[in-house]
């Protein structure tokens, strides 16, 4: 795929009442008829389509597939949040946002790339819709809540008030930076979500899953990995990175690229159509 083309079209898509930033990444010259499945990227709770960086549009490239990056609701360019968010936000997320987006854009087999809470919703995707996802990476999610995960939250809030965090998020967020940074940190927070977890959705999960963790991850401990591959009905691969934090995608992405591109082929090949 090395001299394929790769356009770029950036749009607003409506689903409900909000508007979400979409960014497509679509082969400009294919080389068969064939429809590929689409690789889906969802970002983490404080990022947006830019903080991908160039890694979406490496991975669409290498793997012959479109792409789909988006914002959601409150973060990057997509509408500000107009409610505060509740701890059925990863129900919402999946089931109202990414599949009316899905559907808006005539998506019918994602390869689904989720990162921290985005791989999270992913992953209750493809438990609320098991016949129509073709693969999830599932890259430092939370399954479980764990004390590093609300130590790692505690210390960002720390960062948030005393650093120049809040000046680096708002070049990507603008002036809906401290909502959606307080809207994350206070979910989270919340003593009624010390009990959460989503192991009866990880039942209903059919397809292959890819779980990629750093060993240093300041969010989540081998605990979220092991919990996912148990959990799961499909297939489960592991991908353990050893001094890697909590965006392996970028901290080593060369490593998470390739494979994660060779982890995908037969599932691209077989759902190739």
């Amino acid at each position: 795929m090395e001299n394929t083309r790769i356009i770029e079209r950036q749009f607003h898509v409506p689903v409900g009442d909000d508007g979400l930033f979409v960014k497509l990444l679509l082969h400009a010259s294919p080389e068969s008829e064939e429809v590929r499945p689409t690789w889906v990227f969802l970002h983490e709770a404080l990022g947006s389509v830019g903080q991908w960086k160039s890694f979406p549009f490496e991975l669409c490239k290498a793997s012959g597939c479109d792409g789909i990056v988006y914002d959601r609701v409150g973060s990057g360019h997509s509408t500000p949040q107009r409610k505060a968010w509740d701890l059925d936000f990863y129900r919402e997320e999946a089931e109202v946002y990414l599949h009316g987006l899905l559907q808006a854009l005539n998506v019918r087999r994602p390869l689904l790339f989720g990162h921290s809470d985005g791989a999270t919703i992913a992953l209750k995707f493809a438990s609320s819709f098991p016949d129509s996802v073709v693969g999830v990476v599932s890259e430092a999610a939370h399954v479980v809540i764990e004390d590093v995960t609300i130590n790692g939250i505690r210390d960002a809030r720390e960062r948030f008030q005393t650093t120049d965090l809040p000046m680096k998020l708002a070049r990507f967020h603008g002036e809906k930076t401290a909502t959606l940074f307080s809207s994350w940190a206070d979910t989270w927070l919340d003593p009624a979500l010390a009990e959460w977890n989503m192991l009866d959705d990880l039942h209903a999960i059919r397809c292959p899953v890819l779980i990629v963790q750093g060993d240093e991850d300041d969010y989540g401990s081998r605990k979220q990995v092991d919990a996912i591959a148990e959990h799961v009905r499909g297939q489960s691969d592991i991908l353990w990175l050893h001094g890697t934090g909590h965006s392996p995608h970028l901290q080593t992405r060369p490593i998470v690229l390739a494979e994660t591109l060779e982890w995908a082929a037969p599932l691209i090949e077989k759902n190739a159509g």
